[in-house]
């Protein structure tokens, strides 16, 4: 992960906004905004990508009406200093935009990468509790694991459930559906 610097903002400008983003270059990497600061992650390996889509499938196939489920790179806003891009995402269906999710998903995943995995777990976590993500999971591609928080009665994340290999996760938020880590990796397992 890189915090990129050398963008064309005047340095006396004050924190970059969402609307700085839109001049990003079409590169392949993630483009990040927090609390007016970018944050650069490279483009994400095969490994990484098989689990979001297959992760992206099984949510897919259960979602209800009212959701939407949704593949990264794809923009939750939270005023103009916030952009996060979660790998997916699910949120009511009334509260998205062509282009973006301004209001807290439901639930957003991170898979993790060698150069994402403190950014993930770390700075991510606490800006999707601090946006009221009622549910934020993290999975791990190497054992593979599946870590799962939701916010509490005070707004803050307590880990709920963590499924590694072969074991079962029975999610009932934001909608009833089955999640077994190792069946994610598909032909990579």
């Amino acid at each position: 992960m890189t915090v990129m610097a050398e963008i064309e903002h005047p340095a006396d400008s004050g924190p970059l906004t969402v609307q700085d983003l839109e001049g990003m270059p079409g590169d392949g990497r993630r483009y990040e905004l927090i609390d007016g600061v970018l944050v650069v992650s490279p483009a994400p390996g095969r490994r990484h990508q098989s689990i979001v889509a297959r992760l992206w499938r099984v949510l897919e196939a259960e979602c209800p009406p009212r959701f939407d489920v949704v593949l990264g790179p794809f923009a939750v806003h939270s005023g103009d200093k916030i952009e996060l891009q979660p790998d997916v995402l699910v949120g009511r269906d009334e509260d998205f935009t062509e282009k973006d999710l301004p209001a807290p998903p439901l639930l957003a995943v991170e898979v993790l990468s060698p150069s994402t995995a403190i950014y993930d777990w770390n700075l991510k976590k606490a800006i999707h509790e601090r946006l009221g993500t009622h549910s934020f999971w993290v999975i791990d591609p190497v054992e593979p694991a599946l870590t799962v928080f939701e916010l509490d009665v005070d707004g803050n994340y307590q880990q709920v459930a963590k499924a590694a290999g072969d074991e079962v996760f029975e999610a009932e938020w934001p909608f009833p559906v089955r999640i077994v880590p190792r069946e994610l990796l598909g032909r990579l397992g």
